[in-house]
């Protein structure tokens, strides 16, 4: 069984939704590095995704378990005990988070002042549009 997850595992100031690419919506990456080292209950998940709510966790697993991403392994116990687990398809996702996240380190000041400068230039309908 692998260690608990780290409440802290992602910093609450995580610019997530600032990056430019996403795989999949805003949590499909950080539940993928959640279950790096192993199987996990949804009630672990939500530890380090303080963020999510349990509807948009479940659907985003149910989305990623659709892809092939993950699988889920109900045990017949009581209290009955639910699990997901990364298929080999969902760790081979590692390498793309990865260099995201070392992308992210790089350049991610200059993204953000690059779109804060950018907003601030876009006249309103321009701002409302995208």
């Amino acid at each position: 069984m692998p260690a608990p997850l780290d409440p802290e595992m992602f910093d609450p100031m995580c610019p997530s939704s600032a990056l430019p690419f996403q795989i999949g919506d805003k949590w499909t990456g950080m539940i993928v590095l959640c279950l790096r080292d192993g199987p996990r209950r949804f009630g672990e998940l939500r530890v380090p995704l303080a963020g999510i709510t349990a509807k948009v966790l479940a659907g985003t697993l149910r989305a990623m378990r659709r892809d092939g991403l993950v699988t889920r392994t109900a045990y017949d116990e009581n209290p009955p005990r639910v699990e997901y687990a990364l298929t080999p398809l969902g760790r081979s996702l590692f390498t793309l988070i990865d260099a995201a996240r070392d992308w992210s380190r790089e350049n991610l000041a200059d993204l953000l002042r690059e779109r804060a400068r950018n907003t601030e230039d876009a006249g309103p309908a321009e701002r409302e549009t995208g």
